[in-house]
């Protein structure tokens, strides 16, 4: 079975201060922070997989980066948040589930391994780190059963922190694209799983990778950190 994966790539990465799509920023190995992304997916899953990049801002530097990815524009990438790229790249995708990460998350293969049962299994996911929860970054709570339950930067008394990769199994596609469209523009994509959750009674387990390397980038300090992960 061919394996859907997007990156998220549309937005302008501001807080880096880099004058290029932030997913084009360098590694110290002399990768991109793409590049290192696709090299992971294709190791774990095959050639076969199919990689979706949702773009936007400097859309060409990107394109002739991957000539061989297939491209979603966001062409309201500078007027709104990843809800609303993540929408336009389920609404584009094929039947099946979808696996999706933010395009500055830097990490170890071992990553997509450990998550291979739950794709196999069509169960939708959100992998955290469960130990640090620091203000910025997405954070998590889980119900009596152990699945999300919360899942912003505004939560309190969190578990954990997601760490921009993800799954949405393909019964749950359906509702998670109608809530992803709801929101405001403005929101993050894990608004639309709340409310997804909330509404629609779907349901994402927290995979937990605190043993395994991963860092956003999104400020010049992340880039640090992940330079000293290789």
């Amino acid at each position: 079975m061919i394996r859907q994966v997007i990156i998220l790539a549309a937005g302008m990465g501001t807080r880096l201060g880099k004058p290029w799509p932030k997913p084009l920023t360098p590694l110290k190995d002399g990768r991109t922070i793409m590049q290192q992304q696709m090299e992971n997916i294709t190791k774990t899953f095959g050639s076969d997989s199919r990689i979706g990049v949702v773009v936007g801002f400097k859309l060409e530097m990107i394109m002739e980066a991957h000539p061989r990815a297939t491209f979603i524009y966001n062409e309201l990438y500078d007027q709104t948040n990843t809800s609303k790229s993540l929408w336009r790249a389920l609404v584009a995708s094929q039947n099946g589930g979808v696996l999706w990460m933010n395009g500055d998350v830097v990490f170890d293969p071992k990553v997509l391994e450990r998550v291979k049962p739950f794709i196999e299994k069509d169960q939708s996911f959100i992998c955290v780190n469960t130990s640090k929860t620091a203000e910025e970054e997405v954070k998590y709570t889980v119900d009596a059963a152990g699945h999300i339950l919360e899942l912003s930067k505004k939560v309190q008394n969190a578990l954990g922190e997601a760490v921009g990769i993800n799954f949405v199994s393909a019964k749950d596609k359906d509702a998670l694209i109608q809530r992803l469209n709801e929101v405001d523009d403005g929101d993050y994509f894990e608004r639309g799983i709340e409310v997804a959750i909330e509404k629609d009674k779907v349901t994402f387990l927290p995979v937990d990778i605190s043993d395994l390397f991963a860092v956003e980038v999104d400020f010049p300090d992340d880039l640090i950190k992940a330079n000293e992960g290789f």
